[in-house]
């Protein structure tokens, strides 16, 4: 393995469990990504399964987000409200029994209500029953790389066999939906919705609280707590944050009401602070752009002595201010690099470290080929090998 340090850095998607120490927080989990390249820039046990709530009603958007937009499914369509989903309990968009609801609302039942009857509604709407719908919900993660999520349910509700997600896999999937689905993400910025003359407010207190706020959704039971996925954008940067398992026991004597109002407002508070703080600290950086040399890398066997390195996409990273001076890269490889080498051709990583920071790596590729040496100058690498005992 050759190491070559360069004095300056850049990045790709890494996460580690190296905290951004001027984050101090409450609850049990958390996460902050960079929406744009997926970087992780702090963790707090983000990479542990818990119990998602509410928050993994997401999955059961992006089901249904999928299908309106391959056009298995239009926003006018109506699925009928059954015994079993008009009975659901919990936080309800008040379905009627054996009304047909047109799936636009829906997803303001889910997302602004946090309807667990909206839930179970749309699962037997899609999948024929609910548990069907769940196979859908556990097959379409393993295809997003939610490799620490398992679905038992389609609302989050409690339940025995233990539904889970972690703080990273809900950020990549809130991702995923900003990204995969814009044209839908604005139902997520909606303050209220009203049903059948039933009014409720969305329970993310963090669209009012903080400019640029626009979703995406909240949770809690008693084993989860208190917990947000939410987004939001300053000149252009997104960030997407997690946050699990914040608890309030000072409000064990109020009212459920009260708490859950009192709570939900702690809850959008701090998630307000922390995604101020987040944007006031941190930067992105651009760095290396392809065919810029970020290195070389030696040849053995080649016409050249050594290949250029590069990256082969646009490379950026977001980091701290006060970590900027001190960040330093590594390049990493194995060789000497054997001939020929085609352009483009992966050839080793950039490994990135700073103060405060988890680390990042990117790959590294040829900027250009390097032809295989000719007869005689391969007798000759061959000789000279014999001679210096290296065969």
């Amino acid at each position: 393995m050759r190491l070559l340090s360069l004095g300056f850095g850049l990045s790709v998607l890494l996460f580690a469990g190296s905290a951004f120490g001027a984050i101090a927080t409450n609850a049990e989990h958390g996460l902050l990504m960079d929406a744009e390249t997926g970087q992780v820039l702090w963790a707090k046990d983000a990479f542990t399964p818990m119990p998602p709530a509410s928050m993994s009603k997401l999955m059961t958007l992006e089901l249904l987000f999928q299908r309106l937009k391959d056009g298995r499914l239009k926003l006018s369509d109506t699925f009928p409200v059954s015994e079993r989903a008009w009975s659901t309990q919990g936080s309800k968009m008040f379905v009627e029994l054996h009304g047909d609801i047109p799936v636009e609302s829906l997803i303001r039942g889910i997302i602004v209500d946090s309807g667990n009857d909206a839930c179970i509604v749309v699962a037997e709407g899609i999948g024929g029953t609910v548990e069907g719908f769940v196979d859908l919900m556990n097959q379409r993660a393993k295809q997003l790389g939610l490799a620490q999520s398992h679905f038992v349910n389609p609302d989050g509700l409690p339940d025995p066999a233990g539904q889970a997600m972690s703080a990273l896999d809900l950020a990549k999937l809130a991702r995923h939906l900003i990204r995969d689905y814009p044209e839908y993400y604005h139902y997520f910025s909606e303050p209220d919705f009203t049903w059948h003359n039933i009014h409720q407010n969305n329970r993310d207190t963090v669209l009012e609280k903080l400019s640029g706020a626009d979703g995406l959704k909240t949770g809690h039971t008693d084993a989860a707590g208190y917990g947000i996925t939410t987004s939001a954008v300053h000149d252009g940067h997104r960030l997407i944050l997690v946050l699990n398992g914040l608890r309030y026991p000072d409000l064990d004597k109020a009212s459920s009401a009260r708490q859950d109002w009192v709570a939900g407002q702690r809850r959008g508070d701090e998630a307000a602070r922390i995604l101020g703080l987040a944007f006031r600290e941190f930067r992105r950086y651009e760095l290396f752009k392809p065919g810029d040399v970020v290195g070389a890398a030696e040849v053995w066997g080649g016409e050249q002595a050594s290949v250029p390195l590069t990256v082969g996409q646009a490379a950026a990273i977001t980091l701290q201010v006060d970590s900027r001076p001190n960040m330093k890269a590594v390049i990493a490889y194995d060789g000497p690099v054997k001939a020929p080498v085609a352009q483009g051709q992966r050839i080793g990583t950039l490994h990135v470290t700073a103060p405060d920071f988890p680390g990042l790596d990117v790959p590294l590729v040829a900027a250009k080929p390097v032809e295989q040496t000719g007869f005689f100058g391969r007798i000759w690498l061959g000789a000279e090998a014999l001679v210096s005992g290296s065969q």
